[in-house]
């Protein structure tokens, strides 16, 4: 094998120090930026304590939506656009759901609180919780603190369910999601677009 060859093979398996593990985004995260888009420069502790993680993976969330350029690094502002965007376009493919079987739980997207009363019910979808008090078809939160944020953080929680419509919902429920989520952030206080 002459040398030339033996560099191209190096070449093939090296990763670049930017591109390790920690960069990817995580569902939680999405969460995270969320979280500060409701309440900007949060500590961490807060910020932790308000999505359901812990405070050092508040941390590393901070740092891989700084790394994903949807927040930024000195102020931990969120760039509202640049969400917006992933949270429409990038999500649904980035973490995908299914529907599955009827189960006890908390209602999630066109079953949460700001599409239930323009949708019927009729096919209502829950995150599956022992203390739910709806039935539905199942669908995993998009991170497991989600389900304390039904009593803990109801803005969280709305903005959650918004995100599961983008995820799931059916072409009339994602487009009245995603106009609800254009408002929301939109309407945030604080921080750039």
């Amino acid at each position: 094998m002459n040398h030339e060859h033996m560099n191209n093979a190096r070449l093939q398996f090296y990763e670049p120090p930017f591109l390790a593990p920690m960069s990817s985004l995580r569902p939680h995260d999405v969460a995270v930026a969320l979280q500060l888009v409701l309440t900007p420069a949060t500590p961490y502790r807060a910020l932790a304590d308000a999505v359901g993680i812990s405070q050092g993976e508040a941390h590393n969330a901070v740092r891989r939506l700084v790394f994903a350029r949807l927040v930024r690094s000195d102020t931990r502002t969120v760039h509202r656009g640049a969400l917006l965007e992933f949270l429409l376009g990038g999500v649904p493919y980035a973490f995908p759901a299914e529907l599955g079987p009827e189960t006890r739980g908390i209602p999630t997207a066109h079953a949460g609180p700001l599409l239930a009363a323009e949708f019927a019910a009729a096919d209502p979808v829950v995150w599956p919780a022992e203390h739910g008090e709806y039935r539905g078809a199942m669908v995993e939160p998009l991170y497991t603190g989600a389900t304390s944020t039904f009593r803990n953080n109801p803005e969280l929680y709305e903005l959650l369910t918004l995100v599961d419509a983008v995820r799931i919902g059916r072409a009339r429920e994602r487009h009245r999601a995603q106009s609800l989520l254009r408002e929301r952030l939109a309407a945030s206080i604080c921080g750039p677009q």
